[in-house]
């Protein structure tokens, strides 16, 4: 028999994915749509994650010794222009500023789509010999890219992010910086989103705009597409060269620094819906969710039960998210609610519960229930939190294990993809652009990443060459 579906007004994922996600970002709670297309009201629930996103990533930062600052909004359009690949790259993007009050800017300004140009600009000012290198900063800001096509959390005209910028003495320290900060992103991912992710190289076709390598963390969602949950860019000297910073060495030379960019955004939102959503709406990962155990009073009417369940709030909330829903709404309609909204685990305690001293637990990605004694009720919980992320995060790497695809030719991803559905397919690749359009045009397929740690051996998945990179191919938001 088929379990009772607690939420009805979702579209289930199977019968259409992009409705499914559209329904649970409306129906959560976590954005409204504006006038202006692509930006969006994030509504204090889906607020509430970013913040413990936030608190998480600025932490593991600030651990590794980056500090916060804030750039202005504006980049005057001839600063934008210093830098020729860079500003090519985000052309087709970029929203500008022509006005001012009544008056016609002479130079125009650029709404940051990023902020490399700005930290440039900074940098030249402050940086002049070795002993003020290296410079570790982090910023939290908002940045608008003019996208046609937009979809909630995953590619809005306006959105939140972090954008790290550092400035290093040696190509060596900025490519470790480089690495080590997607290190960091791929650790967090796993520890606190509960989200299996592969590293790698982009190809030289797909880097960031200006970089000399960018580094990704690449997930897989409940439809079998990839996700870029996070990049890492190594810039070597080029912006340095482009803006004029130059620091004297211990050697008394004067020499230019190297660079890195690192960011991750609001479209994790994203990938936590879609690598952990089910029917029933949202599932959060315990470390991410504004409420972490929602207590349900069961005939909250008798004598007696409100006031256990404010006892069990109270025992709880100096270390655990705790939200007791002391409403007149029926119980029933709580349960789909708080199911709707992800919360990880539910808490029920009625008069027969408080009489044996016991409560119910019921964890949210399996909906298992399990009766505890309320003695042990802090240990419980945290137990149960940790059972959530661990189920969670096996859930989805079993869906990324069983979805990924090893191809030795353009007909087999074909026939392969046809057969099984979306993936990530893991192929040899030559190294050469017209092959890497190529596998894309045949096969809808585009590249994610170049798998560095993996040797390669064999032929190209589309020429037939001897193979350079193995690569991981998918389709992708």
């Amino acid at each position: 028999m088929a379990e009772k579906k607690l939420v009805e007004e979702i579209t289930s994922m199977e019968e259409d994915f992009a409705k499914w996600y559209t329904d649970i970002v409306k129906k959560a709670e976590l954005i409204e749509y504006t006038s202006v297309k692509g930006c969006m009201v994030i509504r204090p629930y889906g607020f509430a994650i970013w913040e413990n996103i936030q608190k998480i990533l600025d932490k593991m930062f600030k651990d590794t010794g980056h500090e916060n600052v804030c750039m202005p909004m504006f980049i005057p359009e001839s600063l934008l222009q210093k830098e020729k690949d860079h500003v090519e790259g985000f052309a087709p993007e970029v929203a500008w500023v022509t006005m001012g009050g009544n008056e016609i800017l002479e130079d125009r300004l650029c709404v940051r789509p990023t902020s490399e140009t700005l930290f440039c600009e900074h940098y030249a000012n402050i940086v002049h010999s070795y002993r003020d290198l290296p410079k570790l900063y982090n910023q939290w800001v908002s940045v608008v890219r003019w996208e046609k096509t937009t979809r909630p959390f995953l590619r809005s005209r306006e959105f939140l992010w972090q954008e790290g910028h550092t400035i290093h003495a040696t190509a060596e320290e900025a490519v470790e910086e480089t690495k080590r900060m997607l290190d960091l992103y791929a650790d967090f991912c796993t520890e606190s989103l509960a989200m299996p992710v592969i590293k790698g190289r982009k190809t030289e076709n797909d880097k960031f705009a200006g970089a000399e390598a960018t580094y990704a963390i690449e997930a897989l969602m409940h439809d079998g597409k990839a996700l870029q949950a996070g990049t890492s860019h190594y810039f070597g000297d080029g912006f340095a060269k482009a803006f004029d910073i130059m620091y004297t060495n211990k050697e008394n030379k004067k020499v230019y620094p190297h660079q890195t960019s690192w960011g991750v955004t609001t479209r994790l939102i994203g990938a936590i819906i879609m690598t952990h959503g089910d029917d029933n709406g949202l599932v959060l990962p315990p470390a991410v969710a504004p409420i972490q155990a929602v207590i349900i009073p069961i005939a909250q009417h008798k004598q007696g039960v409100l006031e256990k369940c404010r006892e069990i709030k109270a025992a709880l909330e100096n270390n655990f998210r705790i939200k007791l829903d002391d409403s007149d709404n029926s119980a029933g309609w709580k349960f789909s609610e708080y199911e709707m909204k992800g919360v990880p685990i539910r808490i029920e305690i009625g008069p027969k519960d408080i009489e044996a001293g016991q409560c119910v637990i019921v964890t949210r990605h399996n909906r298992q229930k399990e009766t505890v004694p309320l003695v042990n009720i802090t240990e419980m919980v945290s137990k149960k939190l940790q059972e959530v992320h661990c189920g969670l995060y096996q859930n989805a790497l079993k869906n990324r294990e069983n979805r990924i695809y090893f191809c030795t030719n353009t007909d087999e991803i074909i026939e392969t993809l046809s057969k099984n559905g979306d993936g990530f397919v893991k192929a040899m690749w030559c190294g050469e652009e017209e092959c890497e359009d190529g596998v894309k045009e045949k096969t809808g397929v585009g590249s994610r990443c170049i798998l560095e740690e993996e040797k390669a051996a064999g032929k190209c998945v589309c020429c037939g060459k001897p193979a350079k990179h193995l690569v991981v191919w998918a389709k992708a938001y």
